[in-house]
């Protein structure tokens, strides 16, 4: 009786294992649904990344924190942060290492084909994108997670240690090379999922783009690193066909102004969607560009609704970072806000969003002849000037011709020290970034140029204009030990006055 019983136990296994073995051998197909995705398009995992990528500069979270730090901008009492008031920046950490673990994503799904020419230049250019990213991210924050940072989703490491900023340009720098010489224009591209270049010199394009950034990081490491700077801006500078020659070079993400999906134009959704209190210009912006009789003035701002009124039109700016007794006084109607025919304005001609451009490459080479370095050295002036117009001819301003009492009044670089004529460069750049926020952020530290007073709020800083973003309280709260590593690192620790570690000036 033992015995049958032990047969039967033993075949009705037998039968379960015969049966678990067929099911086992078709467990990837039972398993997965007919409708799944198995695998994701490169091309528009790199399409949203650019997007993205582009678009999270000219938002109403980065126009009102940095934007006002930088005084194109000026928040009122609805945006602490532009008080001076800290908070720690979750949405801005989260929203770049996403960016960058989306890129990542791209070299997953061409594993294998890191030589082959349906894979190797896509490869290179997702990386040189990348680069820009980490570059942005790190000049927010200083130190930052970056060679510990997860691969790709397979390998997750919730503890990263944060490297420091110094270690983080070099490499991304030598990085920024190595991309460069896998471009090859005979492999595919992303083609039309490539917001920046299309066509058939959209591989070169991106050769340009990459070599105009590393002139970008050359120059952001002038006075941390003089010797690392002048080494990568000369050899930048070497290869000036591969810079950007024109506004045709220009990165940058075309807009649109139907805004029922209204992530299509960044600028237009603050002004349809935001607090009216977050649309005012600041009064450094507006009197800079009036003091120059600036002919992009009327194109930027809008008249006060009181002066019009009056039959008298004018442009006057708001202060930034004001007390609550200044907050109360305050009238809107008599303060500009960006022109409602142009910025805010759903009929204008959509303005795209820009990575990076032709002016930020002139402005670049003049402030690197003004001290010596490359071939070009007694140039200065006439990159500077080149750089002007090119902006002058971006829209909504649209002025293909610089006024010649502009050029002589305000361009001319006659019997100015190169201290003044520094301070001329950056202050048009510091015009041109209007609405690029966080590069507007870092070139102003960079040189502390132009000159900026800062509100009468004392905030949290004692009214001092912030240096940095600080770090995500998730980070603080999952990643500790790391966290405080490098905020033992931080001279102020983990606050807007702590500088990061290019900031000497």
């Amino acid at each position: 009786m033992k015995t049958k019983n032990i047969i039967k136990i033993s075949l009705y296994s037998l039968s379960i294992a015969v049966g678990l073995s067929a099911c086992t051998k078709d467990f990837e197909k039972l398993n997965t649904p007919p409708t799944s995705i198995t695998a994701i398009d490169p091309a528009l995992v790199f399409s949203r990344v650019l997007k993205d990528g582009v678009f999270a500069e000219g938002g109403e979270l980065p126009n009102n924190k940095f934007g006002s730090w930088v005084q194109h901008w000026a928040g009122g009492a609805v945006v602490p942060v532009s008080r001076y008031i800290e908070s720690s920046e979750d949405v801005i950490w989260e929203q770049h290492y996403g960016l960058i673990r989306d890129l990542r994503q791209i070299r997953v799904e061409l594993t294998g084909k890191e030589n082959d020419p349906s894979g190797r230049t896509k490869l290179a250019i997702a990386q040189i994108y990348e680069i820009s990213i980490w570059q942005r991210l790190t000049d927010l924050f200083g130190d930052v997670p970056y060679a510990q940072v997860s691969k790709n989703a397979t390998s997750i490491n919730v503890t990263p240690a944060f490297d420091t900023q110094e270690s983080i340009y070099t490499s991304l720098i030598a990085d920024l090379d190595a991309a460069m010489n896998n471009l090859n224009d005979a492999d595919e591209s992303y083609g039309t999922a490539d917001f920046f270049y299309k066509g058939a010199t959209a591989i070169n394009s991106w050769r340009k783009y990459a070599n105009s950034l590393k002139l970008r990081l050359g120059l952001r490491l002038r006075y941390a690193n003089p010797t690392l700077a002048r080494t990568t801006v000369e050899a930048a500078m070497a290869k000036p066909a591969l810079l950007f020659s024109s506004n045709a070079d220009n990165a940058a993400v075309p807009t649109f102004n139907n805004v029922q999906p209204v992530n299509t134009n960044p600028m237009l959704r603050q002004f349809l969607t935001g607090s009216s209190d977050l649309r005012y210009l600041a009064s450094a912006l507006v009197s800079k560009l009036k003091a120059y009789n600036d002919p992009r003035l009327p194109l930027l701002a809008q008249a006060t609704v009181s002066s019009v009124t009056a039959g008298q039109p004018d442009y006057v700016g708001l202060g930034v970072a004001l007390n609550d007794a200044q907050l109360g006084q305050v009238i809107r109607n008599n303060y500009s806000t960006a022109s409602l025919s142009t910025w805010f304005s759903q009929s204008f001609a959509p303005i795209p969003v820009y990575s990076l451009t032709y002016s930020e490459v002139c402005f670049f080479k003049a402030e690197a002849a003004l001290l010596g370095w490359g071939a070009q050295t007694t140039a200065a002036e006439g990159f500077f000037k080149a750089g002007v117009a090119a902006a002058l001819q971006l829209p909504p301003y649209n002025i293909n011709t610089v006024p010649p009492a502009y050029d002589s009044a305000v361009l001319s670089f006659a019997g100015l020290t190169d201290d003044q004529k520094l301070d001329r460069i950056m202050t048009q750049k510091w015009i041109h970034l209007f609405g690029r926020n966080y590069e507007a952020f870092a070139e102003w530290r960079r040189n502390g140029l132009p000159a900026l007073t800062p509100g009468s709020n004392l905030g949290s800083t004692s009214g001092k204009i912030p240096r940095r973003a600080i770090y995500s309280t998730r980070e603080s709260q999952l990643n500790t030990s790391n966290y405080n590593t490098a905020v033992g690192r931080l001279s102020n620790g983990d606050s807007f006055l702590s500088k990061v570690w290019w900031d000497k000036r």
